[in-house]
């Protein structure tokens, strides 16, 4: 008996060990929607969500963090341990894990490829190349050691050479990268989970395919791009030199969600879901019937069109619990807001006349209706120009950001000679031009309701507006190069801390580095540098309290929203829960059970 005892117990860990170790399921296959189109492969040329998440499936960051930990926690991603960081917090020592290799490609002449720290070095420094325009340039520039003297360097010869020495970014051996700041700057760590700043790319593959490298992504991660129809539809295989991971997470004790989804998947290896497929709709109707229709069997981010049907009273719909959907709702670390151009002749500049054009502005649009009417009570009012959530965020703060005043935006009209002096009903500018706002929009359903809107608000002070057309990727390139005069945008904390959206009105990163608004105000600049040399605590929350008064103060944003995030899915689909830092990518995370969808299938 203890012999057979033995021998089933055997058996036992025998197909544990198979279970944990199996290969990903070319069979399961996860199918989901973008409400917006890929803007590019390269992880360093691209700033907006959902190319981000994408690219963090193919390349790999030092560090992610933990899929399950609420709030976020950052963990090793490709390292072997978490970063040495020096007691001033101007060094910092990685230790790349030996084994991992990049996926297959030409470029690589038919070896395999390892990850190294030089891999690290020289991604990081594609951020100084100018022919890159990398949006995140703003990280490094001024902050590595020796890098005021490259960019001085790369400018006048208008290109990068990758092999001239950066004193402040060295890999130290195979291994080991070491990377040194001017200053102490104790939120840098989390660029290290920001596959835009740090994800590894080969310069084998950039130097074999140039300019085309856009459409050649070749990294270390999870998955692998198989097919891509620009704007249309992205396949995504498991990769197949993916490094041996298994599924870990630490849920706090009283996370329920967290626990069971741990307790489901400990121990599996990842990825396990063979294949992803997105396709890119942009309408919300045809996204919401084609999830219902089971299409797809994820509904990333639920069309607020449909909230009072499908979410009433923020539960799930009768009809959709007994349709089997699952569904989870969270108050997202982001914001909507209304950029004015600064540079724009017009909304623009920081003389009093311009600063109550835009305050008007401001006071005129009807934040409430955009939650109540167009989200469908899926938002709440943003009094911060940084999301809730994030370190420094303060729940009892308030500002007069989403203060709705007809009466005193027409007050401050009159008072600074933005008057109607012909009669047509709208005001012109206090020297008698027109004054006319132009607004861009993309084609979506709900920004034509924010364009209907935004038109009556305006209409109701008696200022003109007329709204232009485009697709996503066209305005953020106009947005890139400050053609825009007003854009409305949806920002995602790209870190825990509310630094990470400051940052996009620090006046340095005007332009493509992410200060759309190319707001400059020195005041602003001396909070933001104090602040972000400070650990967190209450300095450094006052100072961020003291930015977002200035923000409201000179209005370079209208900030409007926080959203609340609604994410359905059907049953089969096992362990998935949106991340706190949404351009993080969650697929490997991710299984889906085939025998519970041929049962649900068959229903």
């Amino acid at each position: 008996m203890m012999g057979a005892l033995a021998r089933f117990t055997l058996c036992i860990v025998a197909f544990a060990a198979a279970t944990a170790s199996a290969e990903p399921d070319p069979n399961k296959v996860l199918r989901y929607a973008f409400e917006v189109a890929e803007s590019s492969f390269d992880p360093h040329k691209n700033s907006d969500v959902y190319s981000n998440i994408v690219n963090n499936a193919i390349f790999d960051a030092p560090l992610r963090y933990d899929f399950l930990a609420r709030p976020p926690k950052l963990v090793p991603n490709t390292l072997v341990a978490m970063p040495e960081v020096s007691t001033d917090y101007k060094t910092y020592t990685l230790h790349v894990k030996p084994g991992i290799y990049f996926a297959d490609d030409p470029a690589f002449g038919g070896k395999k490829r390892e990850l190294t720290a030089e891999d690290y070095v020289y991604s990081i420094k594609r951020l100084f190349d100018p022919k890159l325009a990398a949006p995140q340039l703003a990280e490094v520039e001024g902050y590595v050691v020796g890098s005021e003297e490259l960019m001085k360097r790369v400018r006048k010869a208008n290109q990068m050479d990758y092999d001239t020495p950066l004193e402040g970014l060295k890999a130290l051996d195979r291994y080991t990268l070491q990377l040194k700041l001017n200053e102490s700057k104790p939120n840098w760590i989390y660029n290290f989970a920001d596959g835009r700043v740090t994800n590894a790319v080969a310069r084998e593959v950039v130097e074999m395919y140039k300019e085309d490298i856009v459409a050649h992504p070749v990294g270390t991660g999870p998955y692998r791009l198989t097919f891509w129809k620009r704007s249309s539809k992205m396949i995504f295989e498991a990769n197949p030199n993916f490094r041996e991971e298994y599924f870990h997470g630490e849920p706090a004790a009283d996370d329920k969600n967290g626990q069971a989804i741990l307790a489901r998947l400990k121990g599996k290896r990842l990825p396990m879901i063979g294949r992803v497929e997105v396709a890119i709709i942009a309408e919300q109707q045809p996204r919401w019937i084609s999830f219902l229709n089971r299409e797809f069997d994820l509904l990333w981010l639920m069309p607020e069109d449909f909230g009072n049907m499908a979410t009433p009273n923020r539960t799930l719909a009768p009809n959709l619990q007994k349709a089997g959907i699952v569904m989870e709702q969270i108050a997202g670390m982001d914001m909507t807001y209304i950029y004015f151009n600064m540079e724009d002749p017009i909304v623009g500049g920081y003389t009093p006349e311009k600063i109550a054009l835009r305050r008007a502005i401001s006071l005129g649009y009807k934040t409430m209706d955009e939650i109540n009417i167009i989200r469908k009570g899926l938002a709440v009012p943003a009094h911060t120009p940084f999301p809730p959530n994030v370190a420094g965020y303060d729940t009892a703060f308030r500002t007069s950001a989403n203060q709705h005043d007809p009466a005193k935006a027409r007050a401050l009209l009159d008072m600074y000679g933005f008057i109607d002096r012909d009669g047509d009903g709208y005001r012109e500018m206090p020297d008698g031009t027109p004054l006319v706002l132009r607004f861009n929009s993309s084609p979506s359903d709900r920004d034509k309701q924010i364009d209907e809107l935004l038109t009556r608000s305006m209409e109701d002070i008696g200022l003109k507006l007329t709204v232009r057309k485009a697709k996503w990727p066209d305005l953020l390139k106009e947005s890139n190069a400050g053609k825009l005069m007003m854009w409305q945008l949806g920002a995602t904390a790209s870190s825990p801390d509310a630094l990470s959206s400051l940052q996009a009105l620090y006046g340095p990163n005007a332009g493509f580095k992410g200060n759309r608004a190319r707001f400059k105000l020195a005041a602003f600049d001396q909070a933001y540098e104090k602040a972000e040399q400070l650990p967190h605590g209450p300095e450094r929350t006052k100072l961020y309290q003291e930015m977002a008064r200035l923000t409201v103060a000179y209005a370079p944003w209208k900030i409007n929203t926080h959203r609340i995030l609604t994410d359905m899915w059907y049953p089969y689909v096992i362990g998935f829960r949106r991340p706190l830092i949404q351009s993080q990518n969650w697929w490997k995370f991710v299984d889906i059970d085939l025998d519970i969808k041929k049962q649900f299938e068959g229903k």
